[in-house]
């Protein structure tokens, strides 16, 4: 950033400072209220803006608390939706019920992910949206997207994803930085997920950091992979795989997340030789004519097929391009998975033994 501009945006991070701090306050305070809501509520979100690479992670805990028998819902915000103060039931667990332009792309794409293992709501009031999914889908246990700073509902296990390829939002608040809140709210955590960790150049130094800031919470790093590549079908679900070594190279990337590069650098990781790369805002609602553009800039670059994420794909259907379009499908690992899940089996456990109790 300019150093005039960043003099400029100096006093709007202070600002922005200072009502953050008095919001949390309140909330210590307790002059605001933070609703317990009668399941299990499990937290991931994040200190920065930007892609932290939140979605594997929820739709890996969805899974793993539908394993342990709970019928799970995902409570979004559902960014970039048509109607953004609608609730909007994405999927009821067995069924997809909203498009992605209804619903919002990463509910979408986790709906269709989860299809058999997990609920997924769209609605700015996430707590009127757990009342209703407890009454209508009887759920289980929730799992609070983007849910950090959303402190009106309480949570028995609150996850921070940290991107270990850009930690700590230049150490700076919004606008001037890319923190959501101070470093030091990262003692409010009960662990935290470092992502992208294959592609971090110091991981040890970032788990340090992480370690010191959060006084000493457990740290676990993720590391993400690819897991599937498919054709776009813009006009069918019909899913076609194609492996990698059927690819036509070089190829030409596309995306809308909050983090295009690091979706980049795990295309060239893999092997993928890219002539050129496209990068929307976040949450891009693509139109023909950006299905056009990207078609001619792929083929002025020689590129002989276009590759973008999943979380994009849900947003294509309907557009046609010049050359066939492979969509990359991703998941996650963890450094320590067993520690992890029992935290996970330690925060249902102990919300159902307050349930016994009463």
């Amino acid at each position: 950033m300019p150093v005039r501009s960043n003099i400029l945006l100096a006093p709007l991070s202070a600002l922005y400072g200072v009502v953050t701090r008095a919001r949390l306050g309140l909330y210590r305070a307790g002059a605001l209220r933070t609703e317990r809501i009668d399941a299990p509520v499990i937290s991931v979100g994040n200190i920065t803006t930007g892609g932290t690479g939140k979605t594997p992670l929820v739709a890996w805990l969805a899974r793993r608390v539908n394993e342990m028998g709970e019928r799970v819902c995902i409570l979004t915000r559902g960014y970039g939706r048509a109607n953004p103060s609608a609730q909007i039931v994405v999927s009821d667990g067995s069924k997809l019920l909203a498009e992605a332009r209804d619903g919002g792309d990463e509910p979408r794409l986790l709906a269709e992910m989860l299809l058999g293992a997990s609920a997924v709501i769209s609605h700015a009031d996430r707590a009127s949206a757990a009342r209703w999914a407890l009454k209508n889908l009887n759920s289980t246990a929730f799992i609070l997207d983007d849910g950090f700073q959303h402190l009106a509902i309480a949570r028995d296990l609150n996850l921070v994803t940290i991107d270990a390829t850009n930690p700590w939002g230049g150490g700076r608040l919004l606008p001037r930085g890319r923190l959501r809140e101070p470093l030091r709210g990262l003692a409010r955590a009960d662990a935290l997920i470092l992502t992208r960790a294959e592609q971090a150049r110091d991981l040890a130094a970032v788990r340090d950091e992480a370690l010191r800031l959060s006084g000493g919470r457990p740290v676990f790093a993720s590391q993400t992979r690819t897991v599937r590549t498919r054709l776009l079908m813009p006009d069918s679900d019909e899913i076609k795989e194609a492996p990698f070594e059927a690819l036509p190279q070089p190829v030409a990337a596309f995306c809308a997340l909050g983090n295009p590069q690091a979706f980049f650098a795990h295309l060239r990781a893999d092997g993928y030789t890219l002539a050129h790369t496209n990068a929307f805002r976040d949450h891009h609602v693509y139109t023909p004519a950006d299905a056009n553009r990207l078609s001619r800039e792929a083929v002025e670059r020689g590129a002989h097929a276009l590759v973008t994420t999943a979380k994009d794909a849900v947003k294509l259907r309907g557009l046609g391009f010049e050359l066939p379009c492979y969509v990359i499908e991703i998941d996650v690992s963890f450094d320590d998975e067993p520690k992890l899940l029992e935290l996970l089996k330690q925060a249902l456990q102990r919300r159902g033994a307050e349930k016994s109790q009463r």
